[in-house]
């Protein structure tokens, strides 16, 4: 399935961090092992924060911080449920580095979060969850809040209801 899919995305207000934590949190009850998530948003948009609120929902060891230096980092679950595997593919500029990493042999295990993976990772998977989060410039009170458009691509997504 191409990046042209025809469905609309849900888009969530995140007026806090906390909000944003949740979504994550809300989010994690859908994921299970093998799906890939790419996170979208300039700096400070929560992609991290959304990430910390999925590791709380799956359950899984360690803090999520983001992996900037060490661009990936695995997070075991402490129960029954998969994995994350955290990526930040910010540093990275190419499908060669990417591939480099060798996420393919850890993703049907675990769910993978990627930061800055827009147009790097998609080709690991016919499958994957866009979450795009936007945070709007300047305005009375426009430091926190925050939206994600999320929009699920190939069959694996078809008729999941996501939040909204």
């Amino acid at each position: 399935m191409s990046m042209d899919d025809h469905s609309a995305p849900n888009v969530v207000d995140l007026p806090d961090a906390e909000a944003t934590r949740a979504l994550g949190e809300r989010l994690a009850v859908l994921l299970q092992p093998g799906d890939l998530v790419v996170l979208v948003g300039d700096l400070g948009a929560g992609k991290t924060t959304l990430t910390q609120g999925i590791g709380a929902g799956l359950g899984v060891r360690g803090q999520v911080a983001s992996p900037t230096f060490i661009i990936a980092r695995a997070h075991p679950s402490l129960g029954e449920g998969p994995d994350l595997v955290h990526v930040d593919a910010y540093r990275l500029g190419s499908l060669e580095e990417v591939d480099a990493l060798d996420l393919d042999s850890s993703l049907e295990d675990s769910v993978t979060v990627v930061e800055w993976g827009e147009g790097l990772v998609e080709h690991l998977s016919e499958d994957w969850l866009e979450v795009r989060l936007e945070r709007p410039r300047g305005g009375e009170g426009a430091a926190d809040t925050r939206t994600a458009a999320l929009l699920g691509h190939g069959p694996r997504w078809a008729g999941i209801a996501l939040p909204s």
